[in-house]
């Protein structure tokens, strides 16, 4: 369960996040879209701790962010890049980040990378990945430890119709295993497709909850 109460946040005079309030359930996908700007972006990185807010609690599974931990424990989360190192390979980089928590080993980080149609043996550098394989790389990271909470900010970004579809099938499996999965994109196919219930926001205010349905 993962519960937002009021969080708003000001950054240099202007309102990021107004007032918002959020009460999800594990094993669902919750789908956020808005303009640019509108602060889907600003809203994961607060629920992910890489944001701290001005007001408002944060709170899952028991867990108070920024009270009784800095980052949730079992999270996973897409972010450009995702402080990657340009001269390490994609095996190299998750290996260097599943270090950090020593949940799991290199067969585990071979698997999340399959999982994402890339190959782990590949010799290429994260500098020399295409666009497309940056995004697949970064998501393996996110999944590769299994987490329960998982957000993933334009996910298919930078994909082919192929690389999509196998994305898709993806955060489906995620969902399947009992994650729960916070998803903003603009693609509205990966909303349709994929999210239970969906939440629209515009200029920082959660204003509408779009639609709710189950699969």
């Amino acid at each position: 369960m993962l519960k937002v109460n009021q969080i708003s946040k000001t950054i240099k005079g202007k309102v990021i996040l107004n007032n918002i309030s959020l009460d999800l359930k594990q094993g669902e996908i919750y789908g956020f879209v808005g303009r640019n700007g509108s602060g889907k972006t600003m809203l994961f990185r607060a629920l992910s701790g890489l944001m701290k807010i001005d007001s408002g609690d944060i709170i899952y599974n028991n867990y108070k962010l920024h009270h009784d931990v800095t980052v949730f424990p079992n999270l996973g989360i897409t972010i450009e890049n995702a402080g990657l190192y340009p001269e390490f390979t994609g095996f190299k980089n998750l290996q260097l980040l599943a270090k950090l928590n020593r949940k799991i080993g290199d067969q585990e980080i071979k698997i999340a990378i399959k999982r994402v149609g890339l190959d782990p043996d590949d010799v290429r550098t994260f500098r020399k990945y295409s666009l497309g394989m940056k995004q697949r790389i970064v998501l393996a990271q996110a999944i590769m430890e299994k987490p329960e909470l998982i957000l993933l900010d334009e996910p298919t970004n930078s994909l082919d119709e192929e690389g999509v579809k196998l994305i898709r099938q993806v955060i489906r499996e995620e969902q399947e295993r009992g994650a729960m999965v916070l998803l903003a994109s603009h693609n509205k196919e990966d909303i349709k497709l994929l999210a239970d219930q969906v939440y629209y926001l515009d200029s920082g205010r959660l204003v509408d909850e779009v639609y709710s349905h189950a699969k």
